[in-house]
């Protein structure tokens, strides 16, 4: 089965560490149709164009999305993440945004579950305009919104994904002092808990546990997070694990995903060959895996395995780009990873 695929490379090193991704994915023996959209700062910059509501109609007919990174130094703080990113997320429903962690040598691997699509970002909030506002001009107010239903739907993905992992969920609020708002996101996470009896549940407050996370990173399991929390975390959680150029992310709803490495664009770097594409290859690898659990293609699990197999072999017998300590390029790395991976 061939899938359909829409590519954004983006910005940046983000047309890079894409290229790399896509060698790395027909290396492990999977055929995409690319559908190629030209998005991003450096667009909006010629024509004024961000994300047409067009691009999102076509984008519904496609199996998924792959996203190299977006923004530019040209562009105004924060326009291409709410008009590109956030629309997309919100337009599609993607609600989940999976960030794994892994760091071997230091007993690490845990998975942080945010929600995607409500909490503390107001761009997400309204039916119309935005969720900032200012009554004066010396006084700025945001709007959180917390919904059960969300806060339930996200739990339940993130205690389905600790019953096949080793039984364990942190719930991540803040109750002392937004005792209304992530009240009740741990209260419907608490809610959901009592349909995993066998999943071993704990809570922590979102200041407490960032600290937690550097000392004793490897007692965790699966983290739930509402929007802002789970991203301010992940950012964290990506430098224990090496580098946010280690960090793959995965953006689903019930019938689309969205692979996406969590750093941005590092227009400092983009075309020197010095970007590391691991986190957009690991983060093709929650791609396929994605696409197995729909579609019911064990190849594709297969072919996903290979793929972080390989990474970790590669990373393992010493090479990696210079964020991390190593001297080989983003292309001599991701030839490293095809060796490994046609070996399998």
């Amino acid at each position: 089965m061939t899938h359909r695929i829409g590519i954004i490379g983006g910005d940046g090193i983000g047309p890079d560490v894409i290229a790399e991704g896509l060698k790395v994915i027909g290396a492990a023996g999977v055929e995409l149709e690319t559908v190629d959209y030209d998005l991003g700062g450096a667009r909006y910059g010629r024509d004024g164009t961000v994300l047409p509501d067009e691009v999102i109609e076509e984008w519904r007919s496609l199996d998924a999305l792959y996203l190299g990174a977006v923004g530019t130094p040209e562009v105004p703080p924060g326009l291409i993440e709410r008009g590109l990113l956030l629309k997309m997320r919100f337009a599609l429903d993607l609600y989940v945004n999976l960030r794994p962690f892994v760091y071997p040598a230091g007993g690490i691997d845990f998975r942080v579950v945010r929600e995607n699509t409500e909490g503390f970002y107001a761009d997400r909030n309204m039916f119309v305009g935005s969720g900032e506002f200012m009554p004066t001009p010396d006084v700025a107010l945001a709007v959180g919104v917390f919904t059960r239903d969300a806060c339930e739907r996200i739990a339940r993905r993130a205690f389905a994904l600790a019953q096949g992992r080793r039984k364990h969920v942190t719930i991540v609020h803040k109750t002392n002092v937004l005792a209304l708002t992530t009240g009740l996101f741990r209260d419907a996470c608490r809610s959901v808990a009592e349909d995993f009896p066998d999943v071993h549940v704990d809570e922590e407050h979102i200041d407490a546990l960032t600290a937690h996370l550097v000392r004793r990173g490897s007692d965790f399991d699966v983290i739930v997070a509402e929007n802002m929390f789970g991203d301010i975390l992940s950012d964290l959680a990506g430098e224990l694990s090496g580098s946010l150029g280690m960090a793959p992310s995965l953006n689903a709803s019930e019938t689309k995903a969205m692979a996406q490495a969590a750093h941005g664009s590092a227009p400092d770097i983009a075309g020197r060959n010095r970007a590391n594409p691991t986190a957009l290859i690991l983060s093709s690898a929650m791609l396929l895996d994605w696409l197995a659990e729909h579609d019911g293609d064990v190849r594709l699990t297969a072919a996903a395995t290979r793929i972080r197999s390989a990474v970790r072999g590669t990373l393992e017998s010493g090479v990696a780009t210079a964020d991390v300590g190593g001297l080989a390029s983003t292309a001599e790395f991701t030839e490293a990873v095809i060796a490994r991976t046609l070996r399998r």
